[in-house]
């Protein structure tokens, strides 16, 4: 038997997550975060992409309306780079928390929270 016929390659094509990092107080994509959206856009592309989750998020530094605005203009960055990549604007939900969470319980400031989430519901044609 042809070894063909049984295995077969994992389709690209299903749900992924990734995340997107900022510098401190900036909603600008790094050179890295254009590296990451892209391969992302490449790796699905061909794929019918159903719905893409972005949410913004912000540290605990500074005003919670500034942190607010802040998380919301990254997670528009990003979501605004995914349609540029040629992913369909209809099917993007985009959040921002602001900085909410980014503190822990004792009072420890997150700076990883400098991000957004990206999350993809994708499948095969």
């Amino acid at each position: 038997m042809d070894r063909t016929a049984v295995v077969t390659e994992p389709s690209a094509c299903t749900a992924k997550r990734f995340e997107v990092y900022f510098a401190d107080s900036e909603a600008r994509l790094t050179e890295a975060a254009r590296q990451a959206i892209g391969m992302a856009a490449a790796q699905l592309q061909g794929c019918n992409i159903r719905k893409v989750q972005v949410l913004g998020l912000a540290d605990a530094r500074g005003g919670a309306t500034a942190n607010q605005s802040l998380s919301e203009r990254r997670a528009v960055a990003v979501a605004e780079a995914l349609t540029a990549a040629g992913w369909p604007a209809p099917v993007f939900e985009v959040e921002a928390a602001g900085e909410a969470g980014a503190a822990d319980a004792t009072g420890v400031r997150e700076p990883m929270r400098r991000r957004t989430e990206v999350l993809i519901d994708a499948i095969p044609r």
